[in-house]
Parts: structure tokens; sequence; C-alpha cells
């Protein structure tokens, strides 16, 4: 907990059962008071070394795929209480020792919202991003900025804390199932009018660390520039979109 607000850190897991262990132990307990990892039917023991360090496990019995387990993560953290929700993927790629810094951003009341950037202090090619990975995120963030009438470093992190009231207001089930997931929440916390925060973050790229094929790659990237173009003609008023209508948080 802190300053008075419950916190929960949601692990979208599959075949995590390398580094999951090494995520748990770098998370900051003392101020967590929940951790809920949805393993998305892994073939390796996942589950089990999760339910084994006494972590809240959720199991889908058939692969919904990146974003259908974040949707999982999320239900099951507002379920639990928490007042921020923190994703941090258990492949430890990205440092959990930022968790306080991020959800104190949050619990001040500066914002909804806060990402942690690799790009931010040049820490991505130093940290083993591949260059073509960096190049192609820096040319959708410029697109996805543009359309959207922000100023974000990096739409792509999968390290994100968000204020219960995002998720409550923001029309999730309307997003995709896959890894465009991500770049859909938050053009909706944007058009949403959500305050929007970043720290700078490392990363660790390395053999256990997930990551997409270059095939599975060019599919993110072309629903990334769908997402832009729907997000330009929305902002506009030239079409609306379904995904960025917001709901009543619940009291």
């Amino acid at each position: 907990m802190i300053l008075g607000q419950k916190v929960a850190v949601v692990l979208p897991a599959y075949n995590a059962a390398l580094t999951l262990e090494r995520t748990y132990r770098a998370l900051p307990l003392d101020i967590v008071d929940r951790v809920i990892l949805v393993d998305d039917a892994s073939r390796d023991d996942t589950a089990r070394l999760a339910e084994q360090l006494g972590l809240q496990t959720i199991v889908h019995p058939r692969n919904r795929g990146y974003g259908g387990n974040q949707k999982t993560c999320y239900d099951a953290a507002l379920k639990s209480g928490a007042d921020i929700v923190v994703m941090v993927h258990p492949d430890y790629q990205y440092d959990p020792r930022l968790v306080p810094a991020m959800v104190g951003m949050i619990a001040s009341g500066v914002y909804d919202v806060v990402l942690g950037s690799r790009i931010l202090g040049k820490g991505a090619l130093s940290g083993g991003m591949p260059l073509w990975k960096y190049i192609a995120n820096r040319g959708l963030t410029l697109i996805e900025n543009l359309a959207l009438g922000a100023k974000l470093s990096e739409y792509h992190t999968g390290y994100r804390a968000y204020h219960r009231r995002v998720l409550e207001t923001l029309a999730l089930e309307q997003n995709s199932d896959d890894f465009v997931f991500d770049n859909e929440f938050l053009a909706q916390a944007i058009l949403g009018g959500f305050r929007m925060g970043e720290i700078s973050c490392p990363t660790r790229y390395f053999e256990e660390a997930s990551s997409i094929n270059f095939q599975r790659s060019v599919r993110y990237g072309f629903g990334v520039l769908r997402v832009s173009l729907e997000g330009l003609l929305h902002r506009t008023g030239l079409k609306k979109h379904l995904r960025y209508e917001l709901r009543s948080p619940t009291v």
C-alpha cells in the first residue's frame, strides 16, 4: 500500500518458468498488496511455480493471446480491490524495482497512467534491443504522436501502471486479444483525456526474455498504423469508434 492506496502487480505469463522467480523476488513486496499471475496455457511449469511462490494464479485452459491475458489480469486486479495496478512482464526484461516510483506518481495524484520507457535515457540499444526494433519503435511512435496529439517517448513498452479508474472507464473488451492490445489501450487513454507520465526504464534483452519474431512484429506494426488512423479519425470527429467511448467508473 502507498499513500493509503492498495497496489496490485499483474504478471501476464506464457512459458515464464525460467524467469518468474527472479522477477517476483525483485518486486517491492513492502508496498505491493497482491501479486496476480495469469498463465496463458503455458507449456512449461509457470503455473506450478507461481503457486509455489504463493501468487494468486489464474490459468487459461487455452491460449487467449497477450491482450486476452491482460484482460483477465485487470479484471482480477479490480476484483481484488486494487487502487493502482502495475503490469510487469515475468520475463525479467523490465526492472521490477521501479514499481515504487511508478505507483508513487499515480498515488500522489499527478498522473493516471505511468509508462516505463525504454527510450528515455537512451538505454534501449545498450540493453540489447535489436537495431531494427529500435528504428521501428521510433518511427511508429512518431506516427502515433502525430495522429493522437500526444508526446510520448514510446508506445510499445510492456511496463505500465494504471489507476483503477482508467481500467474501469476504458472499453478494454473492445480491444484485440493480440499484441496490439497495448497500443489500443494507450490510444484509448490518450483520447480519454487521462494524464500520462513516463519514467526511464533500462531493459534487458537475453535468451530467456520474451520477444515476438519478425513476422509477428510486422503484423503488430500494421496494427499500430491501423490504431493511429482510427484514433486520428475519432479525434478529429471524422469517424467515431466505439472503442473510444468512455464508461462511468465505479464509485
